[in-house]
C-alpha cells in the first residue's frame, strides 16, 4: 500500500474531521486529502488568526479553503493574553498549543465531529516541538505521520494535486523570531512581520528576520546569501526605517529551530 492509500485509509476511519488549517503546505494537503476522502460535509477546516500570523498567510487560507469548497471558520486567539506564552519560555509553543486544541475540541464537539487532526509529518519529529506535547495531552490526531509522509512527499503530492502550495516555504509563527525568555510583543511581531514581507517583495522566497533587541539577524538558504549581499543597501535601508538599528546576514543561512542553538549553549 503506497502512502496516499494509506493516509486515505486513515482518514476513512476517522469519518469525520477538524482540521487544524493554516494554509500552509502540510495543513493545505491535509485539507484536500481529508475531502477528498470523507466529503466536504464531514471535514471542518479552523483557521486560527492572531498576532503570530501574518495577514498575507490568513488570506491566502482563506482563498485556497474557498478554492476547495471546504466548510471553514475562523477563530480568534489571543496568545498574548497567555502568561506563560508571552513570557517566551523554550516550551513556548505548549502554551499556545495547548489552548489552540482545547477550543478545536470544543469546536469538534458542536459540529459532531470525532476528531482534530493536524499536519504534522515525519520530518517535524527532527526538530524540537514542545507543542506535540500539547497536542497529545488533547487528543489530537496525526494522520500524516502515521502515514510515515515527510515534507518531501508532501511537496510531490502537492504538486500531483496541483495546489498552489506545492512550493511554498515553511512557515512558522512570528513568536518563533524572538530569542526564549524576551517578552514577546506585539510592536516586536508588527516589526518582523513588516521585515519580512519587505523581503519577500525583494525577492527572498525563504526568510526569517529574528529580533535581538535593536538587531535584525536575517535568515535566507544560504543559495541566496549572494542575493543579501547584493542587495545590502536596500535591505539596510529597509530593516533601519523599521526601527533597527543594526541589520545582519547569518552566513549559517536560514535552519529550523536556530533558536534553540542558544538554549542548548546555555545548558552547557
Amino acid at each position: 500500500m503506497n502512502k496516499v492509500d494509506r493516509l486515505k485509509e486513515i482518514l476513512r476511519g476517522m469519518k469525520r474531521v477538524v482540521v487544524a488549517y493554516s494554509g500552509g503546505l502540510d495543513s493545505t494537503f491535509l485539507l484536500k486529502a481529508a475531502i477528498d476522502t470523507l466529503g466536504k460535509d464531514n471535514v471542518l477546516a479552523v483557521t486560527a488568526r492572531s498576532e503570530t500570523y501574518p495577514a498575507s498567510e490568513y488570506k491566502e487560507a482563506i482563498s485556497i479553503a474557498k478554492k476547495f469548497g471546504a466548510k471553514h471558520i475562523t477563530i480568534n486567539t489571543r496568545e498574548l493574553n497567555i502568561k506563560n506564552f508571552r513570557s517566551n519560555p523554550v516550551n513556548r509553543c505548549y502554551y499556545c498549543k495547548k489552548e489552540l486544541f482545547k477550543r478545536l475540541n470544543a469546536i469538534k464537539k458542536r459540529y459532531g465531529m470525532k476528531y482534530v487532526v493536524d499536519g504534522t509529518n515525519l520530518d517535524d519529529l527532527k526538530d524540537i516541538r514542545h507543542g506535540s506535547k500539547a497536542a497529545e495531552e488533547e487528543g489530537v490526531k496525526r494522520p500524516l505521520l502515521k502515514a510515515d509522509i515527510t515534507k518531501d512527499d508532501i511537496r510531490k503530492f502537492s504538486k500531483n494535486l496541483r495546489l498552489p502550495t506545492w512550493d511554498k516555504p515553511s512557515f512558522a509563527c512570528l513568536a518563533s523570531r524572538f530569542p526564549f525568555n524576551d517578552r514577546i510583543t506585539i510592536a516586536g511581531l508588527k516589526r518582523i512581520e513588516e521585515a519580512e514581507g519587505r523581503m519577500r517583495r525583494m525577492g527572498f522566497k525563504q526568510v526569517r528576520v529574528r529580533l535581538h533587541g535593536k538587531t535584525a539577524r536575517i535568515e535566507v538558504p544560504e543559495d541566496d546569501l549572494s542575493l543579501g549581499i547584493k542587495l545590502k543597501d536596500k535591505v539596510i535601508k529597509e530593516l533601519k526605517s523599521l526601527g533597527f538599528i543594526y541589520v545582519t546576514l547569518d552566513l549559517e543561512g536560514y535552519r529550523t529551530g536556530s533558536m534553540h542553538e542558544a538554549a542548548v549553549l546555555t545548558k552547557r
